[in-house]
């Protein structure tokens, strides 16, 4: 009897903790409401803008005092948009493998489990990331206010370089 409620006491600890973590990027989209839909493909344009460089759209998504953390350090906007702008890095191809959105009223997380394909430094490089980007709804707009590159340990999964 004490096994057997012991037993019953872990099943019920873990699904407690099964529902108390945070949405993660999963392989598809199930149910997504409008919200979050729209925040996905603001996300996806933006890898787009990025490989284009499309300096100009990415001025209006990025937030004035937006930040950016990458491999090799941080830095706010203007350094961003040169940096895209001059070469230094190409976000030449980013494959999404899942994404999801977490908001917090004005506040939204979105997390992209992704493979890049960048040149940086005329180099052209490829890694896996877990990407955070954080957008800040201003006057009915969703602007960007953080983008966070972390290093994931997976192999990388993209085919065609």
């Amino acid at each position: 009897m004490k096994k057997l409620i012991i037993g019953l006491m872990l099943c019920i600890a873990t699904i407690q903790v099964s529902h108390a973590q945070a949405k993660l990027p999963a392989t598809s989209l199930t149910s997504s409401v409008k919200e979050e839909q729209e925040l996905l493909d603001l996300s996806g344009t933006k890898w787009k803008w990025m490989a284009d460089k499309n300096v100009e759209s990415l001025k209006g998504l990025f937030a004035e005092n937006c930040v950016f953390v990458h491999m090799g350090g941080s830095w706010g906007k203007t350094q961003e948009l040169n940096t895209i702008k001059d070469g230094f890095i190409w976000y030449k191809k980013a494959e999404v493998y899942g994404a999801s959105v977490n908001i917090f009223g004005n506040t939204a997380i979105l997390l992209n489990d992704i493979d890049l394909l960048a040149v940086v430094g005329g180099k052209e490089v490829v890694h896996a990331f877990m990407v955070t980007e954080v957008y800040l709804k201003e006057n009915g707009k969703w602007k960007m206010g953080s983008l966070t590159f972390s290093t994931l340990v997976r192999p990388v999964k993209m085919k065609n370089q």
